[in-house]
């Protein structure tokens, strides 16, 4: 049999298996395992991750947070990596978490939980993409600060450059879904060229200087934050940041062969590989790091244009390793507002947001896109961003937002699986067996510490400039999506469709309703 030929028949088996999910194929199936590996390395986007908050790891210890903390963050992360691989070798439809929290709850209590989830869920991709498109024109205004050190962009020039960057993403995943595939490749070969050319050049110039073993690895100043050594270590983790995407690549489950095996070994390796990516990056940094209060003083509070600068000795060779970063945060961009689309459109597929008849609709015309919930998702994003422009302070908290909605949403599914006795798990194609109940636990009690840590100022004693608003967004978010669901949800939305033969091994779940396509 040719590869065509079992690329076919895996398609088709995956097919039947989405019908007794309860969906009918409506996605192309365009991507192998070496497609959605690095679409979530794409994702994820290490480097720009690690680069774009290195200001607030400074304040919370420096070099010793910046790469213990990245070493502590993977070790937690895997666990949630490795619980929701299993949940979505059973379950594995682009509805992700909201559909695995209805077919694992009780079913008095499934559809609630399926509606919390499925709003979580889009308003934490809507965020992250938000935080990502944004996160890249701060670092336009960092990259120009490399040749204009004097200016300081106005709150509309920044936002002006994030309209840019939001276009480039919504362009490319409008128009050209084929080859996104193909660039997500381009990404993994621009992400590991581009990391070796970083160790390379930061190592051999040190132009600021050279650092010693105990201080690249080992020096820790808290006194920036304010706050108690211990708990400005954890302050410093921001870096979680990168990894707070990881559950997204479960979205794009309708466009992959062979979804059940692939899905879980694309989350699983990601976090290894992008540990290793993660400490080949920092290292060469810690090592040539320039004076840490020269960096915190930076006017637009991204630092890592001037960084590069300081280390390279030049302004070209700083601008070169910045592009590196920047070309990295675009990548991410159009990644993760592709699959924030197909969130969105899974959602709207089960009749949960307004207008679901049009956002519920796909073009073939242009290669399957979901393009009634692609420019929703752009102008949710448009539209928030215009907080900016009266409240940076209120503007930041979307960063918070997004990994407390999206890590909520992850925990929950997995959170219910463990309090019924991880009953439904056993004939999981991806089995954590015996570790399980074990792996589990560790990532909801991560889950539930970062979603207490990113609600936290980094600065203490705290100003109207420095609050954090995550948690008022966040409940703000929860008490729209609950009148909502008090006006419309509970009269229209009855939770993921379900045949009745899917149902028959599944004893708490007994839904009987057609297809939905």
């Amino acid at each position: 049999m040719g590869l065509k030929d079992s690329v076919d028949v895996s398609d088709a088996v995956a097919r039947v298996g989405l019908e007794k999910l309860g969906y009918k194929q409506e996605m192309t199936r365009s991507r192998g395992l070496v497609h959605i590996l690095f679409m979530t390395l794409a994702i994820m986007a290490v480097p720009y991750g690690l680069a774009a908050p290195i200001a607030t790891s400074l304040i919370g210890g420096g070099p010793a947070v910046i790469i213990w903390g990245w070493i502590l963050v993977s070790i937690l992360t895997q666990s949630l990596a490795l619980s929701l691989a299993e949940i979505c070798s059973k379950y594995p439809t682009s509805a992700g978490a909201y559909y695995w929290c209805y077919r694992l709850a009780s079913p008095r209590t499934r559809v609630l939980a399926s509606w919390i989830n499925g709003w979580l869920t889009v308003v934490g991709v809507w965020t992250i993409a938000l935080s990502v498109t944004f996160g890249t024109a701060e670092l336009v205004v960092a990259g120009a600060g490399i040749y204009l050190p004097d200016w300081v962009a106005t709150t509309w020039q920044t936002y002006l450059i994030f309209l840019g960057v939001t276009a480039v993403a919504c362009l490319f995943c409008l128009f050209f879904n084929r080859h996104l595939p193909a660039l997500d490749i381009i990404c993994a070969c621009w992400t590991g060229l581009g990391i070796i050319v970083i160790l390379i050049c930061l190592s051999t110039t040190a132009a600021a200087g050279r650092r010693s073993v105990s201080f690249a690895l080992g020096h820790f100043d808290p006194s920036h934050s304010g706050w108690t050594p211990g708990w400005s270590f954890f302050i410093g983790l921001l870096p979680a940041y990168t990894y707070s995407a990881i559950g997204m690549i479960t979205n794009m489950a309708e466009e992959v062969h062979n979804p059940s095996e692939i899905l879980p070994k694309a989350i699983t390796s990601s976090i290894p590989i992008g540990t290793l990516t993660g400490v080949t990056f920092l290292l060469p940094i810690l090592f040539t790091l320039p004076d840490i209060e020269t960096l915190l003083k930076v006017p637009s509070g991204q630092p890592i244009g001037v960084m590069f600068t300081l280390v390279m000795g030049s302004k070209a060779g700083g601008f070169g390793l910045w592009f590196i970063i920047f070309g990295i945060g675009m990548f991410c961009a159009i990644s993760i507002s592709c699959a924030a689309s197909r969130a969105t459109w899974a959602f709207a597929r089960d009749k949960a947001i307004p207008f679901h008849q049009t956002f519920s609709k796909i073009s073939p015309r242009l290669g399957d896109v979901p393009v009634n919930t692609l420019l929703l998702s752009t102008v949710i994003q448009i539209l928030l961003g215009l907080i900016y422009l009266g409240s940076t302070a209120a503007f930041n908290a979307f960063v918070g937002v997004a990994v407390m909605c999206l890590g909520a949403s992850y925990a929950m599914p997995v959170a219910i699986s463990l309090m019924d006795g991880r009953q439904d798990m056993h004939d999981a194609p991806f089995n954590l067996g015996r570790f399980g109940t074990a792996i589990n636990a560790v990532a909801v009690f991560w889950i539930m510490f970062a979603m207490v840590l990113f609600s936290m100022p980094a600065v203490i004693p705290v100003t109207s400039v420095s609050m954090n608003y995550a948690s008022v967004v966040f409940v703000g978010f929860g008490v729209i999506s609950a009148v909502w669901y008090l006006i419309n949800g509970r009269f229209h939305y009855t939770g993921p469709s379900i045949p009745e033969e899917s149902t028959d091994t599944s004893g708490s779940n007994r839904s009987t309703s057609p297809l939905r396509g």
